[in-house]
């Protein structure tokens, strides 16, 4: 039997994370009762530098039950980071890592197709959203444009996933190749290969507590993605500056003819709005060219994506070796 752990990244989730655990307790004595993990199997929550009371929390599930276990960021590095320090750390203890949010949106009980698609030698599996009935008009829309605008920009990434998914131990290390410092997991791990899989899953609405991802930072989000694995916006600037070059060609060969004609009409609207359309795009030319100089910059410094504070499970390793 392989040993689980699920990395659940936890931020400012005080009023979650009872809930969270007693779901996730109860799902493991099962999985355990019947045999499909070993008892060696754990959840590691992964505090990104909560201001409540969330690594109290943890520390308390910890002393209580040995289920539990739990690593503290040095302070917020955000979700990706967050996610990527609990899967960097759990692949030192487990032969399979589930990664899924706080929040329980995700069906816990989709970790058991999870294992039957293990069992058939898979060393990823993706979480799919079956439908989107559950998000509003406006979330469903936005969603499934940001999906397909990804796909248009050359991203590989499943349709309708998010970042629950089993990963192997395997999976992981190969994970641990992949140096950059603008993180996007979604878009990363498929291009980890080996054999891969999905399991479709109904999304719940949030029990306790409020998003972490406002409109915002969903865009802030949106933007990461297609910067961090595409350079197709860059491109897309190339293509029109050619087109808008050879269009102001054959206008000027049109005002020519139109001159010769004697037919010039003397104005200042088609001016200005020359100059103030050529100066937007010259400024967003800039702004994205910019945006991808920047993280450049970043990957140039090579600073760590996290730190770690706290780390339970070396707390109980030292525990156990007095």
């Amino acid at each position: 039997m392989e040993v689980l752990y699920i990395v659940i990244p936890c931020y400012n989730e005080e009023d979650m994370l009872p809930i969270t655990a007693k779901a996730l307790i109860l799902k493991l004595d099962t999985l355990i009762a019947d045999r499909r993990i070993s008892p060696m199997s754990k959840v590691m929550f992964v505090d990104d530098g909560s201001q409540d009371r969330t690594w109290e929390l943890i520390e308390r599930f910890h002393r209580s039950c040995d289920l539990f276990t739990g690593i503290k960021l040095s302070r917020n590095r955000g979700h990706q980071n967050a996610l990527l320090a609990g899967l960097m750390t759990a692949k030192d203890y487990a032969d399979i890592i589930i990664s899924m949010d706080a929040d329980l949106q995700d069906d816990i009980n989709a970790i058991d197709g999870f294992l039957d698609k293990r069992e058939e030698g898979c060393e990823i599996v993706y979480g799919v959203r079956s439908s989107r009935e559950t998000d509003t008009g406006f979330k469903r829309f936005t969603a499934e444009s940001y999906y397909k605008l990804l796909e248009a920009m050359g991203v590989e990434i499943t349709y309708n996933h998010a970042d629950y998914r089993l990963m192997s131990k395997r999976a992981v290390e190969a994970l641990a190749e992949f140096k950059e410092v603008n993180l996007f997991l979604r878009g990363i791990v498929p291009m980890v290969g080996f054999k891969s899989d999905i399991v479709t899953y109904e999304r719940a609405a949030r029990q306790a507590g409020e998003s972490k991802y406002p409109l915002k930072k969903m865009l802030s989000f949106a933007v990461e993605g297609i910067t961090s694995l595409s350079v197709k916006p860059i491109r897309f600037i190339t293509g029109l500056g050619v087109t808008i070059f050879f269009v102001a060609i054959i206008m000027l060969v049109y005002f020519l003819i139109i001159h010769g004609m004697g037919k010039t009409v003397h104005g200042w609207t088609s001016t200005l709005m020359s100059v103030w359309a050529l100066g937007g795009l010259q400024l967003l030319a800039i702004g994205v060219i910019g945006e991808y100089i920047g993280k450049i910059y970043l990957e140039t410094k090579e600073r760590p994506k996290f730190l770690i504070d706290i780390n339970l499970e070396e707390e109980y390793d030292e525990f156990e070796k007095e």
